[in-house]
């Protein structure tokens, strides 16, 4: 498979092609046990001096401190199992968005009819779109902008060659 950027792959000639967006998740596995045994470390040593001076209940919080931690990465890794699938052939194009529950939903266009926008905000933010009439399907939220900018390039050349 083509690599477009960390979050996209494609498959390589044209149509059909097919594309997986997935949102990008800079700390790994054991990147997050060094992590949380570091922070342990820490919070078990500076719960132990508060100990020792006779402030006992903040050694507590110092353990309720790395329990949120915990649940934030947790929680965060789970989102991180979304992702969409875009796939486009002469026919149709479908995305489907799949959560990180594994329930999946699936969105057909007809390529002839429907267009890629890419909305910019002055800051820079981009927000990525099938438009169809006076419609609009909002995709690719797990890309950054940068990303967003490419694939809405790579994805209106597609439906171009599709079209033909």
């Amino acid at each position: 498979m083509n690599e477009f950027g960390p979050q996209m792959q494609a498959r390589p000639g044209s149509v059909p092609q097919r594309w997986v967006l997935t949102s990008h998740r800079s700390l790994g596995r054991t990147g997050f046990v060094t992590l949380m045994a570091l922070l342990c470390a820490v919070s078990f040593v500076a719960g132990l001096v508060f100990s020792l001076m006779g402030a006992w209940p903040v050694a507590g919080f110092f353990g309720f401190d790395v329990l949120l931690v915990w649940i934030a990465f947790k929680l965060n890794y789970r989102a991180g199992r979304r992702y969409e699938t875009v796939d486009l052939d002469r026919h149709a194009l479908v995305v489907t968005q799949v959560q990180p529950s594994g329930r999946q939903q699936a969105f057909t266009f007809n390529p002839y009819w429907v267009r890629v926008q890419l909305d910019e905000a002055i800051d820079g933010r981009t927000r990525l779109h099938l438009a169809l009439r006076d419609r609009k399907f909002i995709f690719g939220m797990g890309l950054n902008d940068d990303e967003r900018r490419e694939f809405a390039q790579i994805l209106a050349g597609a439906l171009a060659e599709a079209r033909r």
